[in-house]
C-alpha cells in the first residue's frame, strides 16, 4: 500500500518550518548566541533595525533550518535574547523589516557567508536521499517521525528545509521504494515448495473457519504435560517451513518485525487480498519471527512447569510433615534422651552405651534414627524429593521431545551441565533405571546423597530432575541461552565488542564523562567519598535523627523516623477552592478535550504502517482507549447509529491501531506537552522519578503471571512496574509476571523510555537496593536513591583503611576493592556503553552478572562501584533530613497514581484478563495513557484556576501551590453512560468555565 502525500496532520503540516512556541534557554542559548564571528558581519549593517534584524534571522535559520517571512510569528523571548546581547532596545517597526526587500538581501547573504545549501543543490541532494532511504530501510517508523528525522537532519547539515509538500512527497516516495524493496528480497528468500505451504496457511479450514495461521498465532497458556505437547507441536509446525535455512542477514530486524506484527494482527483475509510479493514477505516475517518466539514459549513453559512443581511438591510435603510431628516429637524426645545421658554423665569411667541404653532402649533408638530421616531433611535441600518422584511417569511423557528439540547452548560456566543435558538425550529412552556413570558438573550435595545410590550407580530419575532443575537455574542466569530468542539468548553476546566497541568508545567516554585511564576516572570518586563521611561526621553531634547503639556486641546505625508534616491552613484552603472550581467532565469528554489540545489520538496509526486514516478516528480510538483503561470491554462504548461508535468500527481500531509503539508514541505527546506547563514546572523539571509496582491479579489461565500469596490471594498476578516524573506523569511502564525482585527492571525501565523527560535521579523502596544497580546507575551517570527500610543494617564502605572519619569510623569498616574495579575498568565501560546504546537489554544483563547470587568477576566488579555510589548516598540521607523527605515525597506521588489508576481500571473487580504478554502490556500501557490524559486536563484547569483565585485577590503563596497535585478524580465521573460528546466551547478551541467558586 503506498504512502499517502498527506500523512502529516494540519497542525504539523501549519508548524513546519516555523515556531512551535518560546525556544527553551538551553536552545536559545545554542542557536541564537552570537559569537565573534557573527558580530563581525554584523557591523557594517547600519542601524539597529538591520542589526537586529539580521541577528534574529540567524538564529532562526540555525534553530529552524529556513527563514521567516512574517516577522509577528517570531517569539518575543527570541527578540529580547538577541537585543540584549546586542545591548539594544527593540527598535519601533521591526515588522517592517520582515517583509522589506533589506530582509531578503540578507538571506541571501546571510546564506552564502554560512554555507547553507538550497535543498535541491546537488551532492546535498543526493545525500539527503540516500541517508533518507537508509532510514526507512533500516527502521519501520511511522512516515510522521521520518518526516521529523529528515528535518533534523537538514537543519544540523545547513540544508535549507523544502516546502512542506516536497519534503512529504520525498519520504512517501523514499520509503515506498524500501517498503518495495523489502517485500521484493523476502518474497526470493523461500523456495517454491515453502512458498506454497507458506500459502497454504491462510486456506480457511471449512468445519472450523478457522485458517492455520490462526493456530500458529495463538501461544500456550497451561503449564501442563498437555501445553508441553500444544507447545512443541506449534514450534515443529513453523520450523517445518524452514526458516532456519534462509539467509537473511541482509534484512534489518526492525522490518521483520513490523511485518510479524502485522501478520498477526490483520485477518488472514486481509492477508490473502495483498499482491503476491507483499504477502509472501509478510508470511516469511512472520514465520521467522514467530519460529523464535514458540521457542521462547517452550522454554517459558518449562520454566513455569519445573517451578510450579517444586512449589505444588514443597506444599505437600509440609502438610505430610504436619501430619507427622507426633512421631518426629517422639524420636526427638528418645534421642533427647540419649544426648542427655551423655551430658550429664562426666565420669570418664562410665560405661556410656550401658548408661545410655539403660535409659532408651537400642530398638527406640535405632526406630528414633529412622523416624528421624524419613521425616526431615537437610538445611540445603530446597526440593521435596519423595513428593516429585511419583511426577517422573508425567515427565517422561514429554521429555524425549524437549530434550530432541531445545538446541542449547552455554558460557564455560554451563558447559558441565550442557553435557549432562545431551547425556540424558542420548540414554533417556534406554530400558534401565540406572547408569554406571553420568556427568555430574555442579551437583551439590544433596542432589548427589538421591542420585547416586550405595552401590556407585546413577538414578535415572533423580538424575533427571536433577538435570531439569540444574537448567533451569543455569537459563535463569543465562548461562544456559537459545539463539535466536528474545527472551532467552546471550546478553553477554550483544554488548559492543571488537571494532564496534573501539569506533564508539570515545563517544561513550564523552557521553558518560568518563576518563579512558581507570585510576583518573577513580580519582573523584575517591576525593567525593572521603567528603562524604567528613561533612557526614562533622554534622553528627548536631543530627538528633542519628545515632550508634550497641545491640548483640556490635554498633548498630538507628535512624528516627520522619515526623509527619501537618498542611497549613492556607494549603487546605487553597486545596478546596481549587477543587471547588474544576468542571466535572466525564471521562470520556476528558480525552477528547486533551485530544483536542494535543493531538495524542492522530499517534495511533494502522499497523500496516499504510495512512489508513477514517472519519472520526480519535473518536474511535478513545472509546478503545477507555474501555480498555477502565477494564469494561467494548459494549458500554458502542453507540449504534454513531458509525465512529459501532461494535465492529471499534474493533477495528483495537486491532489495528491500538499496540505497544502507537500507545508510546501517544504517551509521549501528552507527557511532552504536560511537561511545558507552568505548573507542571513547579513541581518539578522533570529531573526527578520514582519507580513502583502496582499489582493486578490475572484470573484467566495464563503463563505470563506468577504467584505471590500477599499480592495475589491464592491466584496469579502481575506488577505493572511504572515510572512517575516529579511532576506526576508517567513515563514509562515494564508488565512484569509475579513480583520479580523491582531491581532487575528499574534500569530497564529509565534506559528505554521516548519521552523529553530526562530523569537523573530515580527513587524506588527498598526492594530496588542492590550494590549492582548502583554501579550501573552510577556508570550511566543517574543518581539510585531507594527509600531504606532497613539501614540498620547497611554496610558502609570506604576506599582508604587509614582515613580517620571520627565517629564514622565505627560503622566505616567495609573496604571497597578498588583494585577489582582498575581491572575490569574497560569491561566496566563496555557495559554501560551498551547500555547506552541500547545493544543489550539491562534486566537480562543484569541477570547475567548476577549469576544466580553469585556474581561474576565483572559483576563483583560493578558492585565494587556501586558500594562507593551506595555509601555516597547512604551518608547523604543520614545527614540531610530534607534530602531523606524528598525521596518521601515523590514515593507518595507514584503511590497516589497509583490509586488514581486504581479507580480508572474499575471494571472486572480491577482483574487483568488477559491471557498473553502483549495483551497485558497494551492494556495496561492504555491505562498509564489515560492517567497521565487525568493529570494533564487537571494540571491546565489547576491552572486557570489559580489564575482566577489570584485575580480575586486571594494571596497564594508559592509553597502551597508546590504541594497541589494533579491526581485527584472526584469531579471526573467514571461510571455510567459514556457519550463522548465534545461540548461546544471546547470544540471552538477554548476551556471550558470553571465552576464557581465558594468564597
Amino acid at each position: 500500500m503506498p504512502t499517502p502525500v498527506n500523512f502529516l496532520t494540519e497542525e504539523q503540516a501549519t508548524q513546519y518550518g516555523q515556531y512551535a512556541g518560546d525556544p527553551s534557554p538551553a536552545q536559545l542559548a545554542q542557536y541564537f548566541y552570537l559569537d565573534d564571528t557573527d558580530r563581525q558581519f554584523l557591523r557594517p549593517l547600519r542601524g539597529d533595525r538591520q542589526q537586529l534584524g539580521w541577528a534574529v534571522q540567524l538564529g532562526t535559520l540555525r534553530f529552524l533550518g529556513t527563514f521567516v517571512e512574517d516577522w509577528t510569528t517570531i517569539p518575543t523571548a527570541v527578540i529580547d535574547y538577541v537585543a540584549g546581547q546586542l545591548a539594544m532596545a527593540v527598535p519601533d517597526g521591526m515588522a517592517r523589516y520582515g517583509s522589506s526587500r533589506t530582509r531578503r538581501e540578507h538571506t541571501l547573504r546571510m546564506t552564502a557567508l554560512y554555507e547553507y545549501q538550497p535543498f535541491e543543490a546537488q551532492p546535498g541532494h543526493w545525500r539527503v536521499v540516500r541517508w533518507l532511504y537508509q532510514r526507512a530501510w533500516l527502521t519501520a517508523e511511522r512516515p510522521s517521525v521520518l518526516f521529523d528525522r529528515a528535518t533534523a537532519y537538514l537543519v544540523e547539515h545547513k540544508i535549507l528545509l523544502p516546502g512542506v509538500t516536497t519534503l512529504t512527497r520525498l519520504v512517501a516516495q523514499v520509503r515506498d521504494r524500501a517498503q518495495g524493496r523489502l517485500w521484493r528480497r523476502l518474497a526470493a528468500v523461500p523456495s517454491a515448495t515453502q512458498r506454497d505451504a507458506l500459502e497454504s496457511i491462510l486456506a480457511v479450514d471449512p468445519k472450523t473457519r478457522q485458517t492455520a495461521l490462526d493456530g500458529l498465532r495463538r501461544a500456550p497458556t497451561r503449564p501442563s504435560i498437555r501445553g508441553f505437547h500444544y507447545a512443541l507441536d506449534r514450534l515443529d509446525q513453523l520450523r517445518a517451513f524452514g526458516a532456519a535455512g534462509w539467509n537473511l542477514r541482509a534484512i534489518p530486524p526492525t522490518r521483520l518485525a513490523a511485518l510479524a506484527r502485522h501478520a498477526a494482527t490483520v485477518r488472514a483475509q486481509a492477508l490473502d487480498r495483498m499482491p503476491p510479493d507483499r504477502r509472501l514477505a509478510t508470511l516469511v516475517a512472520f514465520v521467522v519471527v514467530f519460529t523464535m518466539r514458540a521457542q521462547d514459549d517452550v522454554i517459558a513453559l518449562f520454566d513455569r512447569y519445573l517451578t510450579e512443581l517444586s512449589a505444588r511438591t514443597q506444599r505437600r510435603s509440609d502438610k505430610k510433615r504436619l501430619r507427622t510431628l507426633r512421631d518426629l516429637d517422639a524420636a526427638a524426645r528418645a534421642l533427647r534422651e540419649a544426648c542427655a545421658v551423655l551430658l550429664q554423665d562426666e565420669d570418664p569411667k562410665t560405661d556410656l552405651r550401658t548408661a545410655i541404653f539403660a535409659r532408651v532402649s537400642k530398638e527406640a533408638l535405632a526406630t528414633a534414627i529412622r523416624q528421624v530421616d524419613t521425616l526431615t531433611h537437610p538445611p540445603d535441600q530446597r526440593i521435596a524429593f519423595q513428593e516429585l518422584w511419583p511426577h517422573y511417569p508425567m515427565i517422561r511423557q514429554v521429555l524425549p521431545r524437549l530434550l530432541a528439540t531445545m538446541p542449547w547452548q552455554a558460557t564455560p560456566a554451563g558447559q558441565g551441565t550442557l553435557e549432562a543435558w545431551h547425556f540424558l538425550r542420548d540414554h533417556e529412552g534406554h530400558a534401565t533405571r540406572s547408569w554406571p556413570e553420568a556427568p555430574m558438573t555442579g551437583m551439590t550435595t544433596t542432589w548427589r546423597a538421591v542420585v547416586v545410590g550405595e552401590n556407585g550407580r546413577v538414578s535415572k530419575k533423580a538424575y533427571t530432575f536433577w538435570v531439569l532443575f540444574r537448567m533451569l537455574e543455569l537459563m535463569q542466569s543465562h548461562d544456559l541461552y537459545v539463539t535466536p530468542s528474545e527472551r532467552y539468548g546471550d546478553p553477554r553476546s550483544q554488548l559492543l565488542q571488537g571494532a564496534a566497541w573501539e569506533a564508539v568508545r570515545p563517544q561513550v567516554l564523552r557521553t558518560l564523562n568518563w576518563a579512558a585511564d581507570a585510576e583518573s576516572a577513580l580519582g573523584p570518586l575517591r576525593e567525593a567519598l572521603d567528603t562524604a563521611y567528613q561533612t557526614t561526621a562533622a554534622h553528627w553531634e548536631t543530627n538528633p535523627a542519628v545515632r550508634l547503639e550497641a545491640f548483640a556486641g556490635k554498633d548498630r546505625l538507628v535512624l528516627s523516623p520522619l515526623d509527619r508534616l501537618e498542611d497549613p491552613v492556607s494549603l487546605r484552603r487553597l486545596r478546596s477552592r481549587v477543587a471547588s472550581l474544576l468542571p466535572r467532565p466525564t471521562l470520556p469528554d476528558l480525552l477528547l478535550e486533551v485530544h483536542h489540545w494535543t493531538g495524542f489520538a492522530d499517534a495511533f496509526t494502522h499497523v500496516s504502517q499504510g495512512g489508513e486514516r477514517v472519519k472520526d478516528l480519535a473518536l474511535s480510538v478513545c472509546a478503545v482507549l477507555l474501555a480498555q483503561a477502565c477494564n469494561i470491554g467494548l459494549d458500554p462504548v458502542v453507540h449504534a447509529g454513531i458509525p465512529a461508535l459501532e461494535y465492529d468500527r471499534l474493533t477495528w481500531v483495537a486491532q489495528n491501531y491500538v499496540r505497544a509503539e502507537t500507545l508510546t508514541a501517544a504517551n509521549t505527546l501528552l507527557v511532552d506537552y504536560h511537561a511545558q506547563r507552568p505548573l507542571a514546572q513547579i513541581w518539578g523539571q522533570g529531573e526527578v522519578a520514582s519507580a513502583d509496582g502496582l499489582r493486578f491479579v490475572v484470573p484467566v489461565r495464563t503463563l505470563h503471571a506468577g504467584a505471590n500469596p500477599k499480592y495475589f490471594g491464592a491466584g496469579r498476578g502481575v506488577t505493572y512496574y511504572n515510572f512517575t516524573s516529579d511532576q506526576f506523569s508517567g513515563f514509562n511502564a515494564l508488565v512484569i509476571a509475579g513480583t520479580l525482585r523491582d531491581s532487575l527492571n528499574v534500569l530497564e525501565g529509565v534506559l528505554d523510555q521516548q519521552t523529553g523527560l530526562h530523569p537523573h535521579e530515580i527513587m524506588t523502596d527498598t526492594a530496588g537496593y542492590s550494590d549492582l544497580i548502583f554501579g550501573l546507575f552510577g556508570l550511566l551517570g543517574y543518581q539510585f536513591s531507594p527509600r531504606l527500610a532497613d539501614i540498620g543494617e547497611a554496610r558502609f564502605w570506604r576506599i582508604d583503611a587509614e582515613a580517620d572519619y571520627g565517629v564514622l569510623n565505627r560503622l566505616a569498616r567495609q573496604r571497597i576493592r578498588a583494585d577489582l574495579i582498575l581491572r575490569h575498568w574497560d569491561d566496566m565501560l563496555r557495559v554501560a556503553g551498551s547500555l547506552k546504546w541500547g545493544t543489550v537489554n539491562a534486566t537480562a544483563l543484569i541477570q547475567a552478572l548476577q549469576h544466580g547470587g553469585r556474581p561474576t568477576l565483572l559483576g563483583r566488579a560493578i558492585g565494587e562501584l556501586g558500594r562507593i555510589y551506595k555509601t555516597r548516598y547512604l551518608l547523604a540521607y543520614l545527614d540531610d533530613e530534607s534530602y531523606r523527605r524528598r525521596i518521601l515525597t515523590q514515593l507518595n506521588r507514584g503511590e497516589a497514581r497509583h490509586s488514581l489508576a486504581r479507580t480508572v481500571f474499575y471494571g472486572k473487580r480491577g482483574e487483568l484478563h488477559q491471557a498473553y504478554r502483549e495483551g497485558q502490556e497494551d492494556q495496561l500501557n492504555a491505562l498509564g495513557l489515560v492517567v497521565n490524559a487525568i493529570v494533564l486536563w487537571n494540571t491546565r484547569y489547576m491552572e486557570q484556576a489559580l489564575a482566577l483565585i489570584r485575580q480575586r485577590g486571594t494571596t497564594v503563596l508559592d509553597d502551597d501551590v508546590a504541594r497541589l497535585s494533579p491526581l485527584g478524580h472526584d469531579h471526573i465521573t467514571m461510571l455510567g453512560h459514556y457519550s463522548f460528546e465534545v461540548p461546544e466551547v471546547v470544540a471552538q478551541g477554548h476551556l471550558r468555565p470553571l465552576s464557581s467558586l465558594d468564597e
